[in-house]
């Protein structure tokens, strides 16, 4: 199948003679998550193509996974992030140095995947443009940490650069592959788009409400300063804003405050605001898949936004 060809690429891409860098990998694709780009970017494929997905969608969908766990490695250097998906960081376990290395690896790898291939000038802009989202917003989110006054339209930027830009390529690049129209190549766009920014405020609602099972602490974004949509709703039209602004921005001083900031965030409804917005983007990304034809591919990939609104992990 189309599934076992990409994880098949994926584990002849990352292989290597030198046994520390094989066994990190190995571990690494051991504890792969939920690989939803991959998935989009096939059922995409499928979608475009009728079920015909082509060699070159195949090997894009493996360089979204590769690219999108080099980027994980990456970003728990830049957190400092013990565990991920409930297991010891490569940070923690050989240290900075190696998460980069063994991340910047992932990353050349995932783009010779892409080299050679009949669709590869296009695809290489869509998933050059995204590495450049990824390290844009990443040094967006990092400036507003330190001055604590993310707008809407500042969170809304780096969700779509530090998570949708993923799914976008994804998305793209297999609907490039596919050959698809202009139009079809459009709405892949767009419902990328929409679920990748569906996934990331649910993931901001769930560090508010969840259990910890996402494999990461309950409230680490506030820890590290981050103001997301929960507290942006919760801040829209209160006479404490500035207030609250102010202790974000004393909580490494005052790491406290972060119990006040939840409680505040739960006295103003915040979570129930922020998934009111999260439906508004579901429901832009249904919109999006009427420009495909009816098809199982289809049905799967309404599930998915679909699946956004109830998960919990």
């Amino acid at each position: 199948t189309s599934w076992e060809k990409m994880n098949s690429y994926l584990r002849e891409s990352l292989k290597s003679d030198i046994q520390l860098l094989q066994s990190v990998n190995d571990s690494i694709l051991g504890n792969a998550g939920k690989m939803l780009r991959p998935l989009v970017s096939l059922l995409i494929a499928d979608a475009c193509t009728g079920g015909n997905i082509t060699e070159d969608a195949i090997r894009y969908a493996a360089a979204t996974e590769l690219l999108h766990n080099a980027t994980l490695l990456h970003d728990d250097v830049a957190d400092e992030a013990d565990t991920r998906r409930g297991v010891p960081t490569l940070r923690s376990r050989l240290g900075p140095c190696a998460a980069v290395l063994v991340g910047d690896f992932w990353l050349s790898s995932a783009m010779q995947l892409v080299v050679g291939t009949k669709h590869q000038d296009k695809a290489t802009k869509r998933f050059s443009m995204a590495m450049s989202d990824l390290a844009a917003g990443e040094m967006l989110q990092l400036e507003k940490a330190m001055s604590a006054d993310t707008s809407v339209e500042d969170y809304l930027r780096i969700v779509r650069c530090k998570t949708a830009s993923l799914f976008v390529v994804a998305s793209a690049s297999a609907a490039v592959a596919s050959d698809c129209s202009p139009k079809m190549l459009e709405a892949a766009h767009h419902y990328a788009d929409a679920l990748g920014v569906a996934f990331q405020i649910k993931d901001d609602i769930l560090d508010y409400t969840g259990d910890g099972s996402l494999g990461k602490p309950v409230g680490i974004d506030l820890l590290e300063q981050k103001i997301t949509l929960p507290l942006l709703c919760a801040m829209k039209d209160s006479s404490r804003e500035q207030e609250i602004r102010q202790m974000v921005k004393e909580i490494p001083q005052h790491p406290d405050y972060c119990g006040q900031i939840r409680k505040f965030v739960e006295e103003q409804d915040g979570v129930r605001k922020a998934s009111l917005v999260l439906e508004e983007y579901v429901n832009r990304a249904l919109d999006a898949l009427e420009h495909f034809p009816q098809c199982r591919a289809k049905e799967f990939l309404s599930q998915l936004a679909r699946y956004n609104s109830i998960r919990t992990i």
